[in-house]
């Protein structure tokens, strides 16, 4: 089981997933794991849920998390200190960019699209009405920097 550590950066808190092997591995190096294998955590409980797959996002290297977001669940505005690759694997990821927290402007991304978030380029995202997992692929150490004014309370998607 992999433990966790919440760890508050400029006004978010950033969940870190110590790394632990999340299958078996065979002889060669390879890791096999299926999807109802994926070990989900969320650090309070609620909200969103991430699982380390390969590396770790606070150390040096490659890594690849998959973050499953409960329906209607979003973020505040906030930027990575390095790129991220993202692809979403299940439902619909709503994402937006900038300082506002605008649900009007944002895109929705389904299931198999593929996401760029570059350094530095503040956005926010979540799901809608339905769970959604994205694959986060990325290189450490990366932090996370929640920026702008306080908009709709971290949490839940307002309905239209």
């Amino acid at each position: 089981m992999a433990n966790f550590r919440i760890v508050p950066v400029k006004g978010v808190l950033l969940v870190l997933l110590a790394v632990v092997p999340v299958a078996a591995q065979t002889d060669s190096g390879f890791i096999y794991l299926a999807p109802e294998a994926v070990p989900f955590k969320s650090a309070l409980g609620v909200g969103p849920e991430q699982a380390v797959l390969y590396g770790d996002p606070s150390k040096p290297g490659i890594y690849v998390v998959r973050v499953k977001f409960p329906p209607g669940f979003h973020s505040n505005p906030h930027f990575h200190s390095k790129d991220r690759h993202a692809t979403v694997i299940k439902g619909v990821w709503w994402n937006g960019t900038g300082l506002d927290l605008d649900f009007r402007k944002a895109k929705p991304i389904k299931a198999g699209s593929y996401v760029f978030h570059p350094a530095g380029g503040v956005h926010w995202d979540g799901a809608g009405d339905e769970e959604t997992i994205v694959q986060i692929i990325g290189e450490g150490p990366v932090e996370t920097t929640g920026v702008g004014k306080p908009g709709a309370p971290e949490g839940y998607w307002p309905k239209p």
